[in-house]
């Protein structure tokens, strides 16, 4: 079928129109792709010692623009992140840290290193500290939630913005994959942490990574081998029992991080894979019962959902940063 000149003339003028409302909507907030790859700086690899353990993190972007720290979750370290940090190098400064047990920190033994949410936020506190971090967003994800909350709940002053990715703070984001886990922090027995230990396996490792993605030919195996390198040390079954145990305290505090939320009403954004089994979408959809101006993006992807949409999940999140002046 041949278009007439009136129809064609038409298309062009709605193209023209198009782009131009795309191009208009870049230059207002200040984020292209062009000056997103022209400013990256690239990410370095260093360490610190904090209580005498090695504190190994990642740092991207230039020291005196805002900053972003970046906590991991399990079974991961601040590797998930290394794109994403590349992505935001140039307009933000980023640091993320491994914690103790996982990647590169030291990972002392349960006699010598008390493995608890509460400890482990403390460890970064201390990170934080020694860093001289003053203000800063939080970007969290699984893990990265109960240990981040506590911090901001602690600090409420130096705390700019959350972004939260797959992380959970509400009941009704507990998803049913978490069963075992569930029963082996309220009854742990042989025969509950027999189940729970299910998690330690590169099977499930595995299906961390893939479940719920959209893309599996985006999910970059090394990502799943390298966590189950680390979680198959020797002694590091015991240190993510001590921490699967612990989790139960996480959901002691969901009201008190609810309270922080109503009080300070932090600037939020929400990014999380939809296909989650783990920490599902309803809870991502929850932050908004207590800070209604949280903005929701739901990707089409699982639990690392960034393993496929970095690129877009840096374009929400610089765009969310600059709307909320941090910049």
């Amino acid at each position: 079928m041949t278009l007439n000149k009136t129809a064609t003339g038409l298309l062009i003028g709605l193209w023209t129109s198009l782009s131009f409302i795309a191009s208009a909507q870049e230059k207002q907030s200040g984020i292209t792709k062009k000056n997103i790859s022209m400013n990256k700086t690239g990410v370095s690899f260093k360490s610190i010692e904090i209580d005498g353990l090695k504190i190994f993190y990642r740092e991207a972007g230039m020291p005196g623009k805002p900053t972003i720290l970046l906590l991991h979750g399990f079974p991961s370290s601040s590797r998930m992140y290394q794109n994403l940090m590349n992505e935001l190098s140039g307009q933000y400064h980023l640091i993320a840290p491994d914690y103790p047990g996982f990647g590169q920190s030291s990972a002392p033994d349960t006699d010598h290193y008390q493995y608890t949410f509460d400890n482990l936020a403390a460890t970064v506190t201390r990170f934080i500290d020694k860093l001289g971090l003053k203000q800063f967003s939080l970007y969290m994800q699984d893990y990265g939630g109960p240990v981040g909350l506590r911090i901001a709940t602690a600090r409420p002053a130096a705390i700019q913005s959350l972004i939260i990715q797959n992380a959970n703070a509400y009941t009704e984001g507990l998803g049913a994959a978490l069963a075992p886990l569930s029963d082996y922090m309220q009854h742990p027995n042989a025969e509950t942490e027999k189940a729970v230990r299910g998690f330690l396996t590169l099977a499930a490792t595995q299906w961390q990574y893939t479940d719920g993605a959209s893309d599996l030919s985006k999910i970059n195996p090394d990502s799943y081998i390298t966590d189950q390198y680390y979680l198959d040390r020797k002694g590091n079954d015991l240190i993510q029992l001590a921490l699967f145990r612990n989790y139960i305290t996480n959901l002691a505090l969901y009201e008190t991080w609810h309270a922080y939320f109503r009080k300070y009403k932090p600037a939020t954004l929400v990014i999380s894979g939809k296909n989650d089994q783990l920490f599902t979408a309803p809870g991502a959809e929850a932050f908004k019962k207590d800070n209604p101006d949280a903005q929701i993006h739901l990707l089409n992807g699982g639990h690392f959902a960034l393993e496929e949409h970095y690129e877009h999940a840096a374009i929400i999140i610089l765009q969310f940063l600059q709307g909320n002046a941090i910049r």
